[in-house]
């Protein structure tokens, strides 16, 4: 029975997932925090935390699986960026909560709401909340009790600057009001390539370590940057497994943090279409989207779902609206790519308007993206509160 309970939470961990990041993050609204990598770590941290959760509750309270690094990570992160623990805990009893609804609500289904089963499945539950609760307080008093080095003082006073604080920062080998590009590494061998692109574009370079092999980074001087330079990043020869995002040029201080926030927001971009480059200026709706879960889930509903009635799920009609638009909406050119007659693809656009209710824009471009990447919003989350 518990396997069974276990197995209906599992294909209900999407619903799951999003309830627990709205209830999250209405307690003391996250984007109070300026840093952006907290915010997208705390995405990962609900999700991480929810499969713990329900996976967990196959064993026993006395052998609990080992907690996922994401969740010490954050932990450490919530310390840098003054998160107060109070808050960090109230997140986990939310969603321990949360989880623990979910779980009586099956239970009920199956008929399994009284008895030593259920009983059993609450008390692993119980206890797998206190060792989280126990192990993320002590990574975040870690944090905060770990004596300074040269480089964490560096780091604290690049999120200072980050957040908007106005700070002399002698500390810094680096000239904030000059002419700046940001970039974000992650992978191993970052710290060299980016050295290397430093020394091609003649730029000096600011570095920061983060969490799991990143990189934050900046290259600056005081002449503007050359646009067939910045052209050629995209053919770099980057080490295997490492992935470069960058921002866009800016001059002094709103331009450092600027291009550095357009450079994270580009990181996803090439992480999921598994590119090892991305600029933030060819793929900003994009990257942008990205960071929306109701802008995904709505684009999805919108744009993708009407067209899962045909008899193929969509396909003919999805790789006709990519010709459509890689020909620049000239369906001639869009047959020509296909292989068809010119009213074959009228034909098929006149479906797609009929199955939408509407002509297709540059919404349907950055929905046909998202499927090609295999992104979908969780469904439910335009019905939470």
């Amino acid at each position: 029975m518990r396997r069974g309970l276990v197995a209906r939470l599992r294909e209900r961990r999407g619903e799951i997932e999003q309830a627990a990041l709205t209830r999250v993050s209405a307690i003391s609204d996250p984007k109070e925090t300026a840093d952006p990598e907290y915010m997208q770590g705390l995405r990962l941290t609900v999700g991480a935390a929810i499969g713990y959760g329900i996976d967990a509750l196959e064993g026993s309270e006395d052998r609990a699986p080992p907690i996922p690094t994401t969740l010490l990570s954050q932990a450490r992160l919530a310390a840098r960026n003054r998160v107060p623990l109070e808050t960090v805990l109230r997140r986990y009893f939310a969603g321990y909560t949360m989880l623990g609804d979910f779980v009586i609500e099956e239970a009920e289904r199956a008929g399994i709401s009284r008895g030593s089963s259920l009983k059993r499945v609450l008390r692993v539950q119980a206890a797998l909340f206190e060792q989280v609760v126990a192990a993320v307080s002590e990574e975040y008093g870690r944090e905060v009790e770990w004596p300074d080095s040269a480089e964490e003082r560096r780091a604290r006073c690049v999120r200072r600057l980050l957040a908007g604080e106005l700070l002399d920062a002698p500390e810094l080998p680096y000239e904030l009001n000059e002419y700046h590009l940001g970039a974000v590494a992650t992978g191993r061998g970052g710290a060299e390539a980016l050295k290397d692109i430093a020394k091609a574009l003649d730029r000096r370079l600011l570095t920061v370590n983060q969490e799991n092999d990143t990189l934050w980074a900046w290259f600056g001087a005081r002449r503007p940057f050359d646009p067939e330079q910045l052209a050629e990043l995209s053919r770099w020869g980057l080490p295997a497994g490492m992935r470069l995002a960058i921002g866009e040029p800016g001059e002094g201080l709103t331009g450092w943090r600027l291009s550095h926030r357009q450079a994270l927001a580009a990181l996803p971009v090439a992480q999921r279409t598994g590119c090892k480059f991305a600029r933030y200026g060819d793929e900003a709706l994009l990257a942008a989207t990205l960071q929306d879960d109701l802008l995904i889930a709505s684009l999805c509903r919108l744009y993708l779902d009407p067209l899962e009635d045909e008899r193929d799920g969509g396909a003919t009609l999805r790789a006709t609206l990519c010709a459509y638009f890689a020909s620049g909406r000239n369906s001639s050119s869009a047959a020509s790519r296909l292989g068809v007659s010119d009213r074959t693809v009228a034909n098929r656009l006149r479906t797609v308007e009929a199955r939408l209710g509407r002509q297709p824009g540059i919404d349907m471009e950055i929905a046909l993206r998202l499927h090609e990447l295999g992104v979908s919003g969780p469904r439910p989350f335009l019905a939470a509160p």
